[in-house]
């Protein structure tokens, strides 16, 4: 039986099933293009409009999908559960919100928000970004930008998840590949807190090893029936 605070970190996984395409960096394609070409700051500086394009075609999608039961089963545990619950995704997408989950650090970025170059300042935008749209925040405004962490960035908001982690007796790892650092670092930072880790995935993942319990099957299926025994333990 467990109890404390709860970490969950989700990956692609558990939004695939909604209907978004996994990233598979395997070929060096995502959606039919060069991640250099869509996911890089350089990309971006070659060919502001092609990147534009391309995130505001993953925005139109968005608007067409819903939350799983997988994702309504993490926002369950969250309002049911006597202790802090942090869900930290690599996902852009907004499908946890949505769910009913409220405390969701995107270490990736969100698609629905635009962001200043300069002053990191971020704005809601759930409409398509054009290479026009300035920034209202800087003296001389700024074309702004998705606010995605791309190749070579660093991702966001990793001071508040150590933190959580640090304070976290249960780590469970969603839907993600485990080849992608930092993300794929933090079962490490959580067992060292002394956290159970627990991984649930379509299939083993390349970190299956440093996790102390696995589960694989469809996300709806696995973490429905994972989140129903921690609740019914509790």
């Amino acid at each position: 039986m467990h109890k404390g605070n709860i970490v969950i970190l989700t990956g692609a996984g558990i939004s695939a099933e909604s209907g978004i395409r996994t990233f598979r960096a395997s070929d060096g394609l995502w959606e039919e293009h060069h991640i250099e070409d869509v996911a890089t700051p350089e990309g971006y500086k070659r060919d502001p409009e092609l990147v534009h394009r391309f995130y505001n075609a993953r925005r139109e999608l968005l608007h067409t999908v819903e939350p799983n039961a997988a994702h309504l089963a993490l926002a369950k545990l969250e309002a049911q559960w006597p202790d802090q619950v942090t869900i930290v995704t690599q996902n852009i997408d907004d499908l946890h919100e949505r769910a009913g989950s409220k405390n969701v650090l995107h270490m990736h970025g969100e698609l629905l928000k635009a962001r200043c170059p300069h002053s990191k300042q971020t704005i809601d935008w759930p409409t398509a970004i054009q290479s026009t749209d300035m920034c209202q925040c800087c003296q001389f405004p700024e074309p702004l930008r998705p606010h995605v962490v791309w190749f070579g960035e660093m991702p966001l908001g990793l001071d508040r998840i150590y933190q959580a982690l640090s304070e976290a007796s249960l780590f469970i790892s969603i839907g993600t590949s485990g080849n992608v650092y930092p993300a794929a670092g933090l079962v490490h930072e959580a067992a060292m807190h002394n956290a159970h880790t627990i991984e649930i995935n379509l299939e083993p993942s390349q970190g299956k090893t440093h996790f102390a319990e696995h589960r694989y099957g469809r996300a709806t299926i696995e973490v429905v029936k994972y989140v129903e025994e921690l609740l019914e333990a509790r």
